[in-house]
C-alpha cells in the first residue's frame, strides 16, 4: 500500500538520450512550448500524431453511424439501442483489458486492437458498398467495436505513462485528452460536410484508413525507451490471479479507491448534460437546432481549453484539486439548470466542460502516478469501468428524470447528487489523512 496520499511530480527534464540541442530547446519554460513538453519523447510523438488522425476518423464514423441508423430505421429507439450495445462491453470486459495490458507488452495489445478496429470499419464499409447491410449487422458490429475498445482502452491509457515516464505524465495525459476534445469539435462538422458532398459510405472508408497512421506509429516505437515491464504470460488461473491482485490493490490503496469511486459517481450523476442539451435548447432557451449546436460546441471548446491549460501548467495532481474541481463542476451545473439566458447558458456550459475535463484528467493522472508500473493496466481498467462505464447509466437516469420532471429538474438533481458525493468524498479524504498521520 502506498505510504503517501499526494502524488509528487518533479518538473520535467530532458528525455533520456536527448541531444544537447534538444535539452536546451525543451528546457524553455515560457510560451506555448511548455504545453507540448511531453512531445520531446520520440515514442510519444509517434503515438500522438497517429492518434490525431485515428480519433478524427472514429468521431466521423460515429456521425456516419447515427445517420445510417436513421436511414435504415427512422427510429430514435434504434439509435439508443446501437449506442447502448457499443457501450455495454465496457461494463463486462474492461477489467480484463487491464489484465491483458499488464500481462503482455502494451504496444502489442494496441496493435492487435487497432488492427481489429480497422477490420471492423472495412467490413462495415464493404457491407454498405455491396448493398447487403441490415440493422442486425450494425448491432453485431457495435458490440464488436465496444469489445475492442474495452480491451484496448486500459492499455492505451497505461501506455502513455510508459512512453513519457512519470515526470511528464500530467502533460502527456492532458495532451492526449486534447486530441479527443479537438476531434469532438472538428469531427462532427467535417463528417457532416463529407456526407453532404458525397455520401455516408465515404466516412466508413476514411475511418478504416485512419487507423493506419497510429499502427505505423506503434510499429516504429522503440521498446528499449519505454518505462516499465509487463508481467509474464500465463494461463486462465494466472489471469484470475492477476485480476484479483489488481482489484486488491485498488481496494487497499486509499487514494486510488477514493479517486475511482468519488469521481466515478460524480461522472455518473453529473457528466450527462449532453443528453439534456437538446431539451434546454428547444424547451427552455428557445434557440432551436442551431442554438443546440452552439451549446454542444461550447462544452467541447471548454474541455479542449481545459486540456491545453492542464498541459501548459503541468500541475501536480492532488486529491484536493480533484475535489475542488468537482465542487465547482456541480455548482456550475446548478446555475445552468436555473439559467433562462442563452448567452449565460453558453458561458456556463463551456465552464462545465472546462471543469469536467480538469478534474477527470487530474484524477486519471493521479491513478497513473501512484500505481506501480506492473499494475497500471489493471488499475486503469477499473478506472475505465467506473469513469466510462458510468456514462450510459447516467444518460438513462437523466433521460428518465427529464421525462418525468423536465430537463431543468433532471439537471439540478444530477448536480445536487454530484455535490453530495463530493461532500462525502471530502469527509473520506479528511478521515484518510488523519488515519495516515496517526
Amino acid at each position: 500500500m502506498k505510504k503517501y496520499f499526494f502524488p509528487v511530480l518533479r518538473r520535467p527534464g530532458p528525455a533520456a538520450g536527448a541531444s544537447e540541442r534538444e535539452m536546451t530547446v525543451w528546457s524553455a519554460d515560457g510560451g506555448m512550448r511548455r504545453a507540448f513538453t511531453s512531445l520531446r519523447h520520440r515514442n510519444f510523438r509517434l503515438y500522438w500524431f497517429g492518434q490525431m488522425v485515428s480519433l478524427l476518423g472514429s468521431v466521423m464514423q460515429s456521425i456516419g453511424q447515427v445517420w445510417l441508423v436513421l436511414e435504415l430505421t427512422h427510429s430514435g429507439w434504434q439509435l439508443g439501442l446501437v449506442g447502448a450495445l457499443q457501450a455495454l462491453p465496457i461494463l463486462f470486459f474492461s477489467i480484463f483489458g487491464g489484465v491483458f495490458a499488464d500481462r503482455w507488452p502494451k504496444r502489442q495489445v494496441l496493435l492487435v486492437t487497432q488492427a481489429a478496429s480497422m477490420l471492423q470499419a472495412f467490413l462495415l464499409w464493404a457491407l454498405i458498398v455491396t448493398g447487403i447491410l441490415q440493422i442486425w449487422h450494425l448491432y453485431v458490429l457495435a458490440l464488436l467495436v465496444g469489445l475492442t475498445s474495452s480491451l484496448g482502452r486500459p492499455a492505451s491509457r497505461a501506455f502513455v505513462g510508459e512512453m513519457v515516464g512519470r515526470e511528464d505524465l500530467p502533460n502527456a495525459v492532458a495532451l492526449n485528452s486534447s486530441l479527443s476534445n479537438l476531434a469532438r469539435i472538428v469531427g462532427p462538422a467535417l463528417g457532416g460536410l463529407i456526407i453532404a458532398a458525397s455520401n455516408v459510405t465515404v466516412l466508413f472508408l476514411l475511418n478504416a484508413l485512419s487507423f493506419l497512421p497510429v499502427m505505423v506509429g506503434l510499429a516504429l516505437i522503440k521498446s528499449q525507451e519505454l518505462h516499465g515491464r509487463p508481467l509474464q504470460n500465463g494461463g486462465v488461473a494466472k489471469t484470475w490471479q492477476s485480476l484479483r491482485e489488481g482489484l486488491d490493490y485498488v481496494w487497499k490503496t486509499p487514494v486510488v479507491l477514493l479517486v475511482i469511486v468519488v469521481v466515478g459517481l460524480v461522472l455518473l450523476f453529473g457528466s450527462n448534460f449532453n443528453v439534456l442539451l437538446p431539451l434546454f435548447a428547444t424547451g427552455l432557451l428557445h434557440v432551436g437546432a442551431t442554438g443546440f449546436g452552439f451549446l454542444s460546441a461550447a462544452a467541447g471548446i471548454g474541455a479542449l481549453l481545459s486540456a491545453l491549460w492542464l498541459a501548459w501548467s503541468n500541475q501536480q495532481p492532488t486529491s484536493w484539486r480533484v475535489l475542488i474541481g468537482m465542487l465547482a463542476f456541480g455548482a456550475l451545473e446548478v446555475m445552468f439548470s436555473f439559467s433562462h439566458s442563452y448567452f449565460l447558458s453558453l458561458l456556463l456550459i463551456a465552464s462545465i466542460g472546462f471543469m469536467e475535463e480538469a478534474f477527470a484528467m487530474q484524477a486519471m493522472t493521479i491513478l497513473q502516478t501512484v500505481t506501480p508500473n506492473h499494475l497500471s493496466g489493471r488499475v486503469l481498467s477499473v478506472q475505465v469501468l467506473f469513469f466510462d462505464g458510468s456514462l450510459p447509466l447516467g444518460y438513462l437516469l437523466m433521460g428518465w428524470l427529464a421525462g418525468l420532471f423536465g430537463a431543468p429538474i433532471a439537471m439540478l438533481s444530477g448536480a445536487l447528487l454530484s455535490l453530495l458525493v463530493v461532500g462525502v468524498g471530502w469527509m473520506w479524504w479528511k478521515a484518510t489523512q488523519k488515519e495516515m498521520e496517526s
